[in-house]
């Protein structure tokens, strides 16, 4: 199989924690008709929903780490597998070996990465963003406090509550686990030429709108 020429975009999200992955993660693939999977989101469901998954990841989580490759390689896999169309993926890869299961996947199906975004936040604006940071355990909305009314969920109308991940004490080990395993995958992406560096500290419209300039709406 080979790719065709308006073949729909394959997009990755890297970034520090409360980078705001998951915001323009969603905005993006909704804007473009995408596919969308938040790694995040998807663990902490199987953790809420107490499955096999999320009994094994809590504890992996609750420690700020990363879960290993093997095991992330196979859900975004199994994920990969049912996709007919093109795809935003937020935190994944979050490794180099993840990023060359990912290369290898798509080369298996004659197809190839469009662009990797890096959205580039300073340590001390994610601090202050974790600490205002809510989320809907319904649709899996995420933002700030002040971007609701009454604690509800703008996109459901459901209770907003704060990440049960977001203490200092966690992020500041997810920031140490990005800077050791997923700077090198930055890295890797422009290398190869396919990195978009974003300035993410700018208001969320207008770091979509950035984003959107670079893909244009698929016919």
């Amino acid at each position: 199989m080979t790719e065709q020429a308006a073949s729909p975009a394959r997009i990755i999200l890297l970034g520090p924690p409360a980078s705001g992955k998951g915001t323009q993660g969603r905005r993006l693939a909704q804007a473009l008709g995408l596919g969308y999977l938040s790694t995040g989101a998807l663990l902490r469901e199987e953790v809420e929903a107490r499955s096999p998954l999320g009994a094994l990841a809590k504890p992996i989580l609750d420690r700020g780490e990363y879960l290993p490759d093997d095991l992330m390689c196979r859900i975004i896999g199994e994920w990969l597998g049912k996709q007919t169309g093109g795809w935003v993926l937020d935190g994944f890869p979050r490794s180099v070996p993840q990023a060359e299961f990912l290369d290898g996947h798509l080369a298996s199906c004659g197809l190839s990465l469009t662009a990797a975004i890096s959205l580039e936040v300073p340590r001390s604006e994610l601090l202050t963003r974790m600490r205002g940071r809510v989320e809907c355990p319904d649709c899996r909305w995420t933002g700030q406090i002040q971007q609701v009314d009454d604690r509800q969920c703008p996109s459901c109308g459901a209770g907003v509550v704060a990440r049960a991940d977001d203490h200092e004490e966690n992020f500041l080990s997810r920031y140490a686990e990005f800077e050791r395993l997923t700077r090198p995958v930055i890295a890797r992406y422009a290398a190869l030429g396919l990195l978009l560096p974003c300035d993410a500290t700018a208001a969320p419209d207008h770091v979509a709108r950035t984003l959107l300039n670079h893909f244009p709406p698929q016919s």
